[in-house]
């Protein structure tokens, strides 16, 4: 008779691979962090029927079609709300965002904000390629003022958005960047994110061999200054973390810093955790308020049978 040990399944990265098609552009950094998030998933060992990823629209919003697991591709710029009911419905469930720099900081910027306001346990992953791939090309909200790419008839003439700015600005407790070529680092930093208890935001530099002539691999690869360009914050001596979540001033202090990196001055770039700090998820004071969901998620309670004369009597 077998163990229990021998019983478990050992999920590996293509245990998480959908038996579809791929078709995007032959070099796209997608490929990077469909893989990563695959990756990630093994090393976390998180059954495939405990996962839920759901997309917006563009190229990125193929992602969940790619994924052996729960799926929604919603609209665009809609994935937060969609990411916010999943988890609320089924906070066992792992929900992981996914959305293109567009769709996240453009379209569904508003959502975007009070996503991370929330502090749900999500893990939103952006993929940041400076331009709207899927309709040809047009400037992102990502894109440097005075760039044009090869598919842009003139000039940025608005500045840029930080993101890591404005997932610190946003509320959001795990701020970090990744690089779609750098895949083992990339799942690497996905798996932190989806550890981490409350909302987490990976921005990750994507390539668009076939709309951003700007941004490629060979740029990336550049050194400055005698250095790499990209660099990690674990090969620093950089903390990311907010040690005591109720001093205000050290909370400041952190996002000041994380900011600091974030425009950093020469042209290299951090990857890397850029804060993080631990305090109580939205499902937290839910729990606190709906006893029933202590026991189990709200999929799962009986709504149908249960005494609603304290509400009524509220009212009254």
């Amino acid at each position: 008779m077998a163990t229990a040990a021998t019983d478990l399944k050992v999920f590996k990265p293509t245990d998480y691979k959908a038996e579809i098609h791929n078709d995007w552009c032959p070099g796209c950094g997608d490929f990077g962090i469909l893989g990563a998030l695959q990756m990630a998933l093994a090393k976390l060992q998180i059954p495939p029927h405990r996962v839920a990823v759901i997309s917006g629209i563009g190229c990125s919003g193929k992602t969940p079609h790619y994924m052996h697991t729960y799926a929604f591709h919603t609209l665009h710029g809609r994935v937060m709300p969609s990411v916010t009911a999943m988890k609320l419905a089924n906070h066992e469930l792992t929900v992981i965002g996914v959305g293109g720099d567009g769709d996240a900081y453009g379209i569904g910027a508003g959502h975007f904000v009070n996503g991370g306001r929330r502090n749900l346990d999500i893990t939103y992953i952006v993929f940041n390629n400076d331009v709207y791939a899927l309709t040809k090309g047009q400037a992102s909200p990502t894109i440097q003022k005075g760039m044009k790419t090869k598919s842009m008839p003139e000039e940025s003439i608005m500045e840029a958005i930080n993101p890591i700015l404005l997932g610190l600005a946003c509320g959001y407790t795990f701020v970090a960047r990744g690089y779609a070529l750098d895949t083992k680092y990339l799942a690497d930093l996905i798996a932190r994110a989806i550890q981490h208890r409350g909302s987490a935001l990976v921005d990750v530099l994507q390539t668009c061999p076939t709309y951003n002539d700007l941004h490629t691999k060979g740029y990336y690869a550049e050194t400055v200054n005698g250095q790499p360009r990209l660099y990690k914050l674990d090969d620093t001596d950089y903390d990311p973390v907010v040690h005591n979540p109720d001093d205000p001033v050290e909370v400041a202090q952190k996002k000041a810093q994380a900011l600091l990196k974030s425009q950093e001055a020469g042209g290299r770039i951090a990857l890397g955790v850029y804060y993080q700090m631990e305090v109580p998820t939205y499902e937290d004071y839910l729990k606190k308020k709906i006893p029933g969901l202590r026991e189990k998620p709200l999929a799962e309670l009986d709504l149908y049978h249960r005494d609603i004369t304290p509400n009524l009597q509220e009212l009254m």
